[in-house]
């Protein structure tokens, strides 16, 4: 895997010499214009195959990208060991997720057993999702406004009535999830099963999530049997709605750009099987980076011994920052330098490489020199928009050069 990504990101170095002069050698590197569109082409091909895409995204002009998605990247950037809440399956302990994807939904008809300001029906597609994924958790996002009860009375009598009389659990409502089982016709109602409920407070503003896992995975396994989800508002408030105080419709007093802010999301987290095996690796390669960086203050030796160099991948360099939302492009840095003899132990050279260095040291035309490449590599996390114009956060193996040897 590491001599996979390691020449993709040579790849993708050759494609901004030859195409944007990213080194000062590039006139040397110059190809001709048929011969450089095909190089480029076939590295674009490489590194979507490495991303797990099949051809190059082509965004819509106006796809919105929710707040949820660009915290959780935010945090993972700053915390590599972060993990969603939500990626935490019930009685299960932690479970391995590296993709997360979010949805926005369409409305379903509601019929006479769906009262309009406490009930509504929506409806996700998730066959985007692919096949090979193995699903972690799904989590329903809904928004809840701040519901002032005595601003919702008419009177003045009835405001100081309830100003007076105002409980604490006047605020409190009950949200109830339920799974489709069977859409309504004109002959049956709706039949529906309850998938998690919660009791909210509606004294301030926030998001609440709901666990639909056992939904989504049954959506994902038989297609035909996806309903969707109706939520229901289980309150005594005769002024409570699913417009204004929790968002599950839009009002007409809320524009595009705030319904698209506060509009309900399903996040599904799933693995595509690149990721690490175990949260103990991921501990392990953040102690061990610490190690490198502490060897690297330290050590003093020849400038052209192997060691890292910076590399920096602009992404907008090679015409994809249309899709990829964050970020704008990363330090992947690159190995270069000599392994000379005898080696020290900065070089982190492993015995064959020591045992080649000596015997070509004897007799040069035997074997050639060890190499000088990475040693290690570390994960980054990209959020892009991907064919079928869905958000997607996932964390990629293998992208950043941590430390270089000789090998």
């Amino acid at each position: 895997m590491i001599a996979v990504c390691y020449s993709s990101l040579v790849l993708l170095l050759t494609v901004l010499v030859i195409d944007h002069s990213f080194l000062p050698s590039a006139e040397s590197l110059e190809l001709p214009p048929r011969r450089n569109e095909k190089v480029i082409k076939a590295v674009e091909s490489n590194l979507l195959g490495l991303f797990g895409l099949k051809s190059r995204p082509v965004p819509g002009r106006r796809t919105p990208i929710p707040g949820y998605m660009l915290d959780l990247y935010k945090r993972l950037d700053r915390d590599p060991e972060f993990i969603s809440p939500y990626a935490q399956a019930k009685g299960k302990g932690i479970v391995s997720a590296n993709t997360v994807r979010s949805f926005y939904h369409d409305d379903v008809e509601t019929g006479s057993d769906c009262d309009e300001r406490t009930c509504v029906r929506i409806w996700f597609n998730v066959s985007t999702i692919p096949d090979g994924e193995i699903m972690a958790a799904s989590e329903l996002r809904v928004f809840k406004d701040v519901y002032d009860i005595v601003a919702a009375t008419p009177t003045e009598q009835a405001k100081k009535d309830g100003q007076n009389n105002i409980k604490k659990n006047h605020y409190k409502h009950r949200l109830e999830i339920h799974e489709i089982m069977q859409a309504p016709s004109k002959d049956s109602e709706c039949i529906a099963r309850l998938i998690d409920t919660k009791i909210v407070d509606t004294r301030n503003s926030s998001w609440e999530s709901f666990d639909v896992h056992p939904a989504v995975l049954k959506w994902r396994k038989r297609p035909s049997y996806n309903y969707g989800i109706e939520v229901r508002i289980v309150s005594d408030s005769p002024s409570i709605s699913t417009t204004s105080h929790v968002r599950l419709r839009r009002s007409t007093d809320i524009d595009e750009q705030q319904w698209q802010i506060q509009r309900p999301l399903l996040v599904t987290y799933t693995d595509d099987g690149r990721g690490p095996k175990s949260r103990t690796s991921r501990s392990t390669n953040a102690r061990r980076r610490k190690a490198r960086k502490r060897r690297r203050r330290k050590k003093k030796g020849n400038k052209n011994e192997c060691k890292r160099h910076v590399l920096y991948v602009d992404f907008g360099d090679v015409g994809w920052n249309d899709w990829i939302v964050a970020p704008p492009g990363y330090n992947a840095y690159f190995c270069r330098g000599e392994c000379p003899f005898p080696m020290g132990q900065h070089l982190n050279s492993t015995h064959h490489a020591v045992m080649q260095t000596l015997v070509h040291s004897v007799d040069p035309t035997a074997v050639p020199k060890a190499c000088c490449v990475p040693s290690d590599l570390s994960a980054i996390s990209m959020l892009y928009l991907d064919e079928l114009d869905k958000v997607v956060l996932k964390n990629y193996q293998d992208m950043v050069v941590e430390g270089c040897g000789c090998r």
